[in-house]
């Protein structure tokens, strides 16, 4: 095995991330329908503050609250505490994706070690984390609202990098679904970088993945 450690996105790498049914769960409790085209509204403000988030222009809290200023207007209850009953309903339904228990535990067992670096917050991961039995697997679980930067800033990598003890580059695998995050953070910081491609899009002009895999257990056995 060539990897001492391989490094994990959270959403959507590990774990489903279906924040449609999250927000109709969390909207129901005030006697709300949310239906697709609220969402798409919702989208609509939510896409480019994870951008602004992941280039440093708006901090953590700034996007979890503006998200549901609209929203906080209309229900008359303050965008801090939307967005924790948000949270509380994302940690309810969670799910891992197809393969990444088997996938995980095949990496324990074969003595790799395991970390997460997430651009999610604190109060969904470290729950969603003990309710899917994965804790257990992972070493270190690195937040970027802790850190107080996100992927692909070299700074979070560098965090990480400190908890593990400063492993070779070379030995380091950096998982992902998103391209301008995961793998452009783990290119730009010198490890080997997997794009897990589930909606096969096309290739990026720019941002090249050292592997390509459409599933997780197309890693495993990459692996």
């Amino acid at each position: 095995m060539k990897y001492q450690w391989v490094l994990f996105d959270a959403d959507e790498t590990l774990f489903h991330f279906d924040n449609f049914s999250g927000l109709k769960r969390m909207f129901s409790q005030y006697g709300v329908t949310f239906e697709k085209d609220d969402f798409q509204a919702y989208q609509n403000i939510n896409k480019p503050l994870w951008v602004d988030y992941q280039n440093g222009d708006i901090s953590a809290l700034e996007l979890q609250t503006r998200r549901f200023d609209s929203w906080s207007d209309k229900l008359n209850v303050s965008s801090n505490q939307l967005n924790q009953e948000f949270l509380n309903a994302m940690a309810e339904i969670c799910q891992t994706l197809p393969g990444a228990d088997e996938l995980v535990k095949s990496l324990h067992q074969s003595g790799v070690k395991m970390a997460i670096i997430t651009n999610g917050f604190t109060q969904l991961q470290e729950i969603r984390l003990q309710k899917t039995g994965m804790s257990q697997y992972f070493e270190h679980l690195i937040i970027s609202e802790q850190v107080g930067v996100a992927k692909p800033d070299a700074r979070i990598f560098e965090y990480a990098f400190d908890k593990m003890s400063q492993p070779s580059k070379e030995n380091v695998l950096m998982v992902g679904d998103t391209l301008e995050s995961d793998i452009l953070g783990g290119n730009q910081f010198g490890v080997d970088t997997c794009w897990l491609n589930h909606h096969k899009l096309d290739e990026h002009e720019t941002i090249k993945p050292t592997y390509t895999v459409n599933h997780l257990a197309e890693l495993k056995n990459h692996l």
